[in-house]
């Protein structure tokens, strides 16, 4: 091969990989497989070994190359990069809106348009093309100075070394713009660097069996392998590239029109969405919620923007972020607030529980107004004191806790909270069992342990009466109409009717559903006892093991041990129980009260020994439903994914079961696949 003929190969083959590389990294295409693209580079690598003097800064080989730097160069950004406004709340959208049109009132001319598009958690970047070549890539630093990475962001394959504008997309006045621009000027494009969720939990694998250290999230690892000094141990990790902004002019008037532009320009962009009022833009907000757990990438809100350009400009900088947007986040898992009070709340079992009472605050999406602090050995742990500024933490319907004091924010006025001695109900020394944390109260008579047993024994995973809440059950307890639960069953609609509350209406439908409740399959009934460590799946594997009422009554030690799942500490508890007087006579009175204790049916085989865990809304079936379904065929349903799980059921709108499944490698499977295991 000439060297003239291997010029004009090495433009081919550049063209070839060029598009190939747009197909798949933009339009998320493939029209030949990764090993032949593979097959070309090298072939384009063999040639220019031959013609070193051929090779160009463009080219696809040049994308991993050169020494490691000792430090990285300072530059200075032509335009600053400008940080974003957060708010979390649709409050502070609709104050941000009527913000900016005070200030605009003399530009307005009928309705503003807004561009929407999601906010990727990576790390920002901004790239410089001189005459269509990639020259200089640098991050954010401070906003003015940045660091160049160039290097490292060639290791990229969803950045192109150079430009080349899709015909036929944009208007002829910005294409003709942008094409004398590549051919003579330059280019500033900016973005987010990021790692796909898939690879990332695939890399953190690798790592793991290697024994070495893993990443806490995509975002730093992404943040660290950009800013690391050698190319080559940026070209191992799974960089993607996200083009969100367009800094030089073509002409364009609207943001939304800049993602078209950057598309054409061989840039992987997100679609976004078009939103003429502040309800359509909280309407999108809501609909990317839900499906954020179904996204390759992690996203933590929503970016919206002015998207006329000329009233974004006008409106200006306040501080280090534009008045024409703002990144409209999801609800964080954690959240700062402050300790009003200290209380303790008294469970049924007689655990007393340290609540900490909190200035509200948002966590999870929700209002959080107190926040466990577990025991006395937490409390030392954490060192809280009342008034304290702190981090709260919610995970799903869980009461929320607190993971840190802020001890830097103290003022000198928070007080110490001293842990009770006696129950501050029924004024009875607290006792702490050997081997254990919690301190509980040893009094059967307490009041408020008894409160609570019977919020628990009408709870709808026991005798689940609908209507007895804990503000009916309070008040029926003042009334002294109630003293335990076997009274429930004793009560008419005209102790009722007198009440607070209630009408003929809604005293004859309390007195329906108490008598409906007293058919109770055997496990429930198990649990309505709130016997110490028994929960739902135990009472479920207690019925399935023992049948009937009597045979659990007259158990011992020993055989309980024999029970999978049932513990030398469970098994202790549940003899315990049975052997106080006060219990036998709490079952007896029940059975005199007409209730009925349903056996449990036979267990089938089909699905013996798998867990399975639902994420998601199920259209064709409860979940109490298909939970009952799973036990009665032999499997396992659970509430959490581990690495005992063998299938995550995910229906609509899924949360973050589903990302935690793809980091274990759990099988999932659609509700319709679900069912047809279930036949």
């Amino acid at each position: 091969m000439t060297k003239e003929e291997a010029k004009k190969r090495i433009e081919k083959l550049k063209k070839v990989i060029a598009y190939h590389r747009y197909l798949y990294h933009v339009e998320d295409k493939q029209e030949i497989s990764a090993e032949a693209l593979d097959s070309l580079k090298h072939e384009l690598y063999k040639i220019e070994q031959q013609y070193p003097e051929l090779i160009t800064l463009d080219s696809p080989t040049q994308r991993v190359g050169g020494q490691p730097l000792k430090e990285f160069e300072k530059v200075e950004h032509q335009f600053p990069m400008l940080s974003i406004e957060d708010i979390f709340l649709e409050e502070e959208l609709l104050e941000w809106e009527k913000y900016f049109k005070k200030l605009l009132f003399n530009s307005l001319d009928g309705e503003i348009d807004y561009f929407c598009e999601y906010k990727i958690d990576g790390f920002a970047i901004s790239l410089i093309y001189r005459n269509g070549i990639f020259i200089r890539g640098a991050t954010r630093g401070d906003g003015k100075k940045g660091e160049n990475v160039t290097q490292n962001l060639k290791t990229i394959s969803s950045i192109p070394l150079s430009l080349e504008i899709k015909k036929g997309i944009l208007p002829k006045n910005i294409e003709r713009n942008i094409e004398n621009l590549i051919k003579d000027g330059e280019i500033e494009i900016r973005g987010e660097v990021y790692i796909n969720k898939e690879d990332f939990n695939k890399l953190n694998k690798e790592l793991e069996k290697e024994s070495k250290k893993t990443y806490a999230n995509p975002r730093n690892l992404a943040a660290g392998s950009i800013r690391q000094l050698d190319p080559k141990l940026a070209a191992l990790r799974p960089l993607s590239f996200l083009a969100y902004d367009l800094i030089t002019d073509f002409g364009q008037t609207k943001h939304s029109q800049e993602h078209q532009i950057l598309k054409a320009l061989g840039f992987k962009v997100d679609k976004g969405g078009k939103c003429n009022s502040i309800f359509q833009i909280i309407e999108f907000w809501r609909e990317v919620a839900k499906k954020r757990e179904t996204l390759p990438f992690q996203i933590d809100g929503v970016v919206i923007s002015i998207d006329n350009n000329t009233l974004f400009s006008k409106l200006g900088v306040a501080g280090k972020s534009p008045r024409g947007i703002r990144a409209f986040k999801f609800s964080p898992k954690q959240a700062t607030t402050k300790i009003l009070d200290i209380k303790v709340q008294i469970g049924r079992t007689g655990a007393i529980t340290p609540i900490a009472h909190l200035k509200p605050v948002q966590v999870g999406g929700v209002t959080v107004s107190r926040a466990t602090l577990h025991n006395q050995d937490e409390l030392k742990r954490l060192g809280v004191k009342i008034g304290d500024t702190i981090i709260i933490e919610r995970a799903g319907d869980v009461i929320p806790a607190v993971v840190k004091v802020l001890e830097d924010l103290r003022t000198g006025e928070e007080k110490s909270f001293k842990f009770p001695i006696f129950c501050p109900i029924c004024k009875t020394k607290l006792i702490k069992p050997i081997g254990e944390a919690i301190w509980r109260c040893p009094s059967r008579d307490c009041a408020a342990q008894k409160k609570e047993s019977l919020y628990h024994f009408a709870s709808k995973k026991a005798f689940d009466i609908d209507g007895l809440g804990p503000k009916i059950i309070d008040k029926l307890l003042d009334e002294k109409l109630i003293t335990w639960a076997p009274d429930i069953f004793k009560l008419t609609e005209g102790d009722l009717v007198p009440l607070e509350r209630f009408a003929e209406k809604s005293a004859a439908n309390l007195i329906a559903a108490i008598n409906k409740s007293k058919k109770i399959a055997f496990s429930n009934f198990i649990y309505s006892l709130g016997i110490r460590h028994i929960g739902e799946e135990t009472s479920i594997d207690l019925a399935q093991y023992f049948n009937k009422i009597d045979n659990l009554k007259k158990v011992f030690l020993e055989e309980l041990k024999n029970i999978p799942g049932v513990g030398v500490k469970v098994a202790k508890s549940i003899c315990d129980w049975f052997s106080l007087k006060y219990n036998q006579k709490l079952i007896e009175k029940l059975l005199e009260a007409g209730i009925e204790v349903i056996a449990p049916p036979k267990i089938g085989k089909k699905l013996k020994g798998l867990v399975f865990v639902i994420t998601g809304t199920l259209s064709g079936i409860t979940r109490p439903e298909a939970e009952k379904k799973i036990r009665l065929l032999g499997g396992s349903p659970s509430g959490s994914i581990s690495r005992r799980t063998d299938y995550l059921v995910v229906g609509d709108n899924p949360g973050s079961k589903l990302k935690e499944a793809d980091e274990l490698g759990v099988k999932k499977i659609t509700e319709k696949e679900f069912l047809e295991m279930l036949k």
